[in-house]
Order: C-alpha cells, then sequence, then structure tokens
C-alpha cells in the first residue's frame, strides 16, 4: 500500500491488517507515524519508509505483494495553481514508477484512489461514471486523470487488473486538509469570525471514511472486469455555509461572523469546482451503499477531528 500512513490509507490499513499481510510505503510528507504505530509489532505489517520517485524503494516494498492499495499523492488541489510540477511528479511520475515497478516484479493488480475532479465542471450532476469528455480545471485533477490512463493502459498492455475510485470530499479521524480542518484551525484561532473562501455557496458530495473504506475493500472484492471504475460518495451535498454551521455548533460557539472572500467567480480558489454530486448507481447496482448522509459526515468528521488526544 502506498500512502498507508496517511489519512485514508491508516484507515485502511485497519481495515485489512487482521486478515492480511500488509506492506506500506511511504514517505510521510503528509502522513503521520502515529497513525500507523498499533501495527508496528504486528508480524503481519511491514514498514518501508521510502518514496515513490525511487525505484528502489519501491520495487523493495513490492516484495511478496499480489495486489497494490495506490493512495499516496499530493492531495493539495490548491498547490498546482502555484507550482505547475507538484502534481505531474508526485502523481504522475510517482504513479509511472509504481505501474512499471510492478510490471517488472510481476505483480499484476492494483486499486488507485483517484478524485471526482477529473470530471471538472459536470454538465451532469449527479455525474456517471461514463461522462465526458472529462475536462479537469485544475491541475490535481488533471493528474489523476494522466494516472487513470496509465493505469488503463498498463492493464491494456501488461495484462494487469485495477479498480479506480474516484472520490468526493471524503472526511474523517485522522484528516490532515480540507474544509473541516480549515475551519476548525481557524475558530481555535479565532472564535469571533470565520473567513470562508469563495461565495459559501460552493455545494459538494462528502463521505465519512469509514464508508470509503468499505466502499473500496466492497468493489475490489467484487468487481471482476479489466478496468473497474466507480464513483464513491454520497448520495446527497451541502454548502460551504452548512458546514461551517456544523464546525461552530461542534466547537460550542456561537455569535461567530462568517466573512467570505468571494473567489473567483464564487469559486474558494482557482481550479475549485463549484457543483459536485457523484452519481453512485455503480457501487448500488453492487450491493454497496453508503451508511450516512454528507451532512451525516460532516458531523461525525468534525466530532472526531475536536476530540481531545
Amino acid at each position: 500500500m502506498t500512502g498507508g500512513a496517511g489519512f485514508i490509507g491508516s484507515h485502511l490499513v485497519d481495515r485489512l491488517i487482521d486478515y492480511n499481510r500488509v506492506t506500506v510505503l511511504d514517505n510521510f510528507s503528509s502522513g503521520k507515524a502515529e497513525h500507523i504505530e498499533d501495527h508496528l509489532k504486528n508480524p503481519n505489517f511491514t514498514l518501508v519508509e521510502g518514496d515513490l520517485l525511487d525505484r528502489k524503494a519501491v520495487e523493495a516494498a513490492l516484495k511478496g505483494c499480489d495486489l497494490v492499495f495506490h493512495l499516496a499523492a499530493n492531495p493539495d488541489v490548491k498547490v498546482g495553481a502555484e507550482d505547475s510540477k507538484t502534481h505531474l511528479h508526485q502523481n504522475v511520475i510517482a504513479t509511472y514508477n509504481l505501474l512499471e515497478s510492478m510490471r517488472l516484479r510481476g505483480v499484476a493488480e492494483i486499486a488507485f484512489t483517484s478524485t471526482s475532479t477529473v470530471y471538472g465542471e459536470a454538465g451532469i450532476v449527479p455525474t456517471p461514471e461514463g461522462y465526458g469528455p472529462l475536462l479537469p480545471i485544475s491541475l490535481y485533477g488533471a493528474s489523476k486523470l494522466a494516472c487513470e490512463a496509465l493505469i488503463s493502459a498498463f492493464c491494456g498492455t501488461f495484462d494487469m487488473r485495477s479498480w479506480i475510485f474516484r472520490f468526493a470530499n471524503i472526511v474523517g479521524d485522522r484528516g490532515t486538509h480540507g474544509v473541516i480542518v480549515d475551519f476548525i484551525n481557524k475558530l481555535t484561532a479565532s472564535p469571533a469570525e470565520l473567513l470562508i473562501l469563495g461565495s459559501g455557496r460552493q455545494r459538494k458530495s462528502y463521505l465519512l471514511v469509514d464508508d470509503c473504506i468499505e466502499a473500496m475493500v466492497y468493489a475490489v472484492a467484487r468487481a471482476g472486469g479489466r478496468v473497474n471504475v466507480f464513483n464513491v460518495g454520497s448520495a446527497d451535498s451541502v454548502d460551504v455555509t452548512e458546514i461551517a454551521d456544523v464546525v461552530v455548533e461542534k466547537m460550542k460557539l456561537s455569535g461567530v461572523r462568517y466573512r467570505y472572500t468571494g473567489g473567483i467567480e464564487g469559486r474558494g480558489w482557482r481550479g475549485d469546482v463549484r457543483t459536485m454530486l457523484l452519481s453512485i448507481e455503480a457501487l448500488e447496482e453492487l450491493g454497496w451503499r453508503p451508511k450516512y448522509s454528507s451532512r451525516e459526515s460532516i458531523e461525525r468528521a468534525a466530532e472526531a477531528l475536536l476530540r481531545p488526544r
């Protein structure tokens, strides 16, 4: 597993470790050692500290593996507007190195965490997996779409098999970035006022990390195509101001004044998609359904992130 010390990756380790041997490759650029420290003495767990841009480290981590969950990436959508090379190297080149190392090592299966941002500003909402053309408006979305294309090509050329998961906004315990973390940090520093990027009307789907993990494991066990593509999200959406209301409530604050930046045409930043809701019919037809709505996911995530450590 790449990125196994990160937010989603560490929850996936928790889910898999009881019945599988798990090797984690992580450079700890965003992952945290405490996320996986409970597993370090488990004989079924191996940690390889290294970078996907280092082919030797990748090949070492692949030893004895038959399926790779590829979660490592730079997840900060905003950074692409400041540094156009970051997502190319940390997402696209890193994924190529992994795929080529898998080919050389004879590891034929990969589950990849992609993103709803590959759709750009979709003309159909809820957006199905077959929507096109895919025109991402962020370099992050473009990098993930490039990774999907590489995975599909390796599967077609080298008889590999893949599961590609296009995530909505995943939230929950151990989260390190995103709107909930941003609001908590801002309100902790200044509880009387909250700066909200954009218009506050950006409306998107959110999914609790527990649901996300179950969706991935469920699909890998049941979807048998060469290249399996699934949207992973909730069945509804919330706007940014509603998220602010939830965080303020969970922090037991009152009288907080909201100040909106207005952003770029209502967006929070360049590349921010204003409306996102994914069709999850493909996963539902497979038998999976989310336990929580977007608001319930936000509420549980806020509670987990505010819990004393």
